[in-house]
């Protein structure tokens, strides 16, 4: 599984004058940024584009504007709640919900109140909390013997540890006694032992997330356009967010919303998003969102690791785990 990464487009800054305000919204700030983000939810980009700046205008041709929030659109949605938070030179920064990601919209205006220049970014909270480890107690979130492939603290057993969010993630498959994960050639999903596995909720929750009907690539392809695939988060009573990567097609059975009991399933292993065969993505991480999240690293209650009995433990790559 590649590295997750969302949102990583989003980034356009032009024109950047390098004066300083008192960190008050100004009226012609607020009237630029109410009018965005009237016309971004109305789909009204020809109108963004005409209160752009001439020399915006140039830079980020009518095309090129509607690429850009079209694309914004699909992966982040609408803005749902914006507000002012400071002025970074002179451009007013906005706290901005989207209904499927938390952004920063920063604006900055001309002489004639019109848009010389945006940028949008993960938006990063100063005082998130960041514990080291769950205090929730977990089972794994699978019935049978998985073999962690990537799991640990470094690179070289977890090349997760270079994501803020996924630096504790597990990826995880089925392998037989000769270490194969596939039956035959491994040319087909159904090959795979892990795809069509049921995942269960590793502790009671409530889901705050559910992506689907991302369709599941072949073997030895990927589908970089939503990295995670169909995905599943849960939150636990201690504000713990457990994110579950690659779900099958149409397999999740669970609602956002939801509360869901420990080992009850969720959904079916499948290949969805960047993933080049079928298998589990598993990470806890301190918020819902991804790209401000910082990871927790995950110990499980009581499980089996290459048959011996664990407890309070966290699995490293090449170990085979199963719940006692």
């Amino acid at each position: 599984m590649k590295k997750i990464k969302f949102f990583s487009a989003f980034s356009v800054l032009f024109f950047l004058s390098t004066f300083s305000f008192a960190q008050t919204e100004k009226p012609t700030y607020k009237s630029a940024a109410d009018s965005f983000e009237k016309n971004y939810n109305a789909d009204n980009y020809d109108a963004i584009f005409a209160g752009f700046s001439p020399e915006m205008q140039k830079a980020l041709p009518i095309e090129k504007t509607k690429e850009f929030l079209t694309s914004l659109k699909q992966q982040a949605g609408k803005i749902t709640k914006r507000e002012f938070v400071k002025y970074e030179q002179s451009y007013a920064v906005y706290k901005t919900n989207f209904e499927k990601a938390l952004l920063a919209l920063t604006v900055s205006v001309d002489d004639k109140s019109a848009i010389n220049g945006f940028f949008i970014k993960p938006f990063i909270e100063d005082n998130l909390p960041k514990p080291e480890r769950n205090t929730t107690k977990l089972m794994l979130p699978f019935k049978d013997e998985w073999h962690v492939v990537w799991g640990g603290d470094t690179k070289e057993i977890n090349y997760h540890v270079e994501s803020k969010a996924q630096k504790n993630a597990f990826d995880m498959v089925i392998k037989n006694e000769k270490g194969n994960s596939y039956k035959t050639d491994g040319k087909t999903n159904e090959d795979y032992y892990a795809f069509n596995k049921e995942l269960i909720a590793p502790c009671d929750g409530t889901v705050v997330l559910v992506v689907d009907g991302i369709k599941d690539n072949e073997p030895g392809a990927s589908n970089p356009l939503y990295v995670p695939g169909n995905t599943v988060i849960i939150k636990t009573a201690n504000n713990e967010y457990l994110f579950f990567g690659h779900f099958k097609q149409n397999s999740i059975v669970v609602k956002q919303g939801q509360k869901v009991n420990q080992g009850q399933l969720l959904g079916l292993c499948g290949n969805s998003g960047n993933s080049s065969e079928p298998h589990l993505h598993f990470h806890i991480q301190n918020v819902e969102d991804m790209n401000v999240a910082t990871g927790i690293k995950c110990y499980f209650d009581k499980i089996l690791v290459n048959g011996e009995a664990k407890t309070n433990y966290s699995p490293i790559q090449h170990q085979k785990v199963k719940n006692q």
